[in-house]
């Protein structure tokens, strides 16, 4: 007996539905799983990463997790001076004499027209600058530049490169959380760079003290202050010299006001009496235009008379350079989001085959209905489909069975093994398991179901015994035979 395969058995609307909402399902929740998790990690990182526009970043006053309260006492405990000053004129002044250290744990609050005035300080003072942005370290004109950040600060020994730590307060110290932001020579710089702590802590000598970048600002907070050896180091950099100036800002600093020494307001140079008004014995230029700090009018140097190169200078080192989304993030995070979309590309091209439905279409040659229905249950066993086996018995059984009970194709399930129930004798509870039951776990209990739903419709929907005997058997023509 042969057959032409031209359709398949039709599948009820809420399968589809079903089978189409199950999809996207696979492929919505691992995304919205990923998702989350990716959206959880940057929100707790923003929240337990401190900023230093807050108020009370690293204020020798403040008690919070993010101030330095905790730093101050230690200091003091150990004799050193700390004097805290809210303006970056006053603090330049108060660090010229005597020696001291000036310390600033907030370049990026500075204005554009006062960071370079951290280049005049004499040499006896030491600089301390945590984790500058590349601005503040072109306007003070050092020749470094930003070399990679990582996610978090990494605590790490104090030798860098292979070489002992060159500050000798520093060299005895542990492992200390510094390893947040890393330095690097920039191109074409050619002063003497040391390095400490995994290029975490960079030295630029100014004999007999010298500029200190430290890259995080962990080894100082209230909350950081104990782990590894960060208080000994934060008390060993900042107490060598027994006298601290503490810049503390609490926001973006204001543009200066260029007062005249003489009358209280600090002036725009450190110098102590100088003025940057008219006729002044400051350095200014003589025309009512300000001197920068520092510079000597008879030599030529930067605060004598200013030329449309030094201004353009000035003007290139006052904005940040584009700061590309690359480079707001780690490197891994690009390389896990890479292997991440390279694996939901493999797992969307291993589940193609199941991304739609089956579409029906015409067999090129006659084929025999039993191998058609032995090729199909192949597939279904070597897939694993019990449930879309049963699905498609089921719906076969009461595609057949509703005409017979006079029963509309949207009859409730009950109403359908009621009515079948007391066609057959059977159980209704028992007729509406194998009508609408559960799936079959196993090739048994699919075979199980198979028999029962046959005697159901053999019982109720007998077939047709008259009619025409059936036709004698045709030789089977092989696919590509030309007969």
């Amino acid at each position: 007996m042969s057959a032409q395969v031209t359709t398949a058995p039709p599948v009820r609307r809420a399968d589809v539905t079903g089978r189409r909402r199950r999809r996207r399902h696979r492929l919505l929740i691992p995304l919205g799983l990923a998702a989350l998790l990716l959206t959880t990690t940057l929100v707790t990182h923003a929240v337990d990463q401190p900023d230093p526009g807050d108020r009370g970043f690293l204020s020798p006053v403040a008690t919070g997790d993010d101030g330095g309260s905790r730093l101050a006492d230690a200091l003091r405990e150990r004799g050193v001076t700390v004097q805290r000053e809210t303006d970056t004129l006053r603090a330049l002044l108060a660090a010229r004499s005597p020696a001291a250290t000036l310390f600033v744990p907030a370049p990026a609050l500075l204005h554009p027209d006062t960071v370079g005035a951290l280049d005049s300080l004499p040499s006896a003072t030491r600089l301390v600058l945590v984790d500058p942005p590349r601005r503040v370290l072109a306007a003070v004109g050092l020749p470094m530049e930003p070399a990679g950040r990582r996610w978090a600060a990494q605590a790490v020994g104090p030798d860098a490169r292979g070489l002992p730590c060159p500050l000798p307060e520093l060299r005895q110290l542990g492992r200390v959380a510094v390893g947040l932001q890393r330095y690097a020579v920039a191109p074409g710089g050619s002063a003497p760079v040391r390095f400490c702590f995994a290029d975490g802590l960079a030295l630029l000598p100014r004999f007999p003290e010298s500029t200190v970048l430290v890259g995080a600002s962990d080894p100082f907070r209230n909350d950081r202050i104990d782990e590894w050896d960060n208080r000994a180091f934060a008390t060993a950099l900042l107490g060598g010299s027994g006298r601290l100036v503490w810049l503390d800002l609490d926001g973006p600093e204001p543009p200066p006001t260029f007062g005249n020494g003489s009358s209280g307001s600090p002036s725009w140079s450190p110098t102590p009496g100088g003025s940057t008004g008219n006729g002044g014995p400051g350095t200014g230029t003589g025309d009512g235009n300000p001197g920068r700090p520092g510079g000597n009018a008879d030599d030529g140097s930067p605060g004598g008379e200013s030329d449309g190169e030094d201004a353009g200078d000035s003007q290139a080192g006052g904005s940040d350079p584009p700061n590309p989304l690359w480079s707001a993030f780690p490197s891994w995070l690009w390389a896990l989001l890479a292997q991440l979309a390279v694996a939901a590309l493999l797992a969307a091209l291993w589940r193609a085959r199941r991304l739609g439905p089956p579409t029906p279409e015409p067999l090129p040659v006659t084929v025999r209905s039993a191998e058609t229905v032995l090729g199909r249950a192949r597939l279904y066993q070597r897939a694993g489909a019990r449930d879309s086996v049963a699905r498609t018995l089921r719906t076969a059984a009461l595609d057949r069975l509703t005409p017979r009970l006079h029963l509309p194709p949207t009859a409730p399930p009950t109403d359908v093994a009621t009515a079948v129930a007391a066609r057959t004798g059977d159980d209704p509870g028992w007729t509406d398991e194998v009508l609408h039951g559960a799936e079959p776990e196993t090739d048994q209990d699919l075979l199980d179901l198979a028999r029962a739903l046959d005697r159901l419709t053999r019982t109720v929907a007998p077939p047709a015994t008259d009619g025409p005997p059936p036709a004698a058997p045709q030789p089977h023509r092989a696919e590509g035979d030309p007969r």
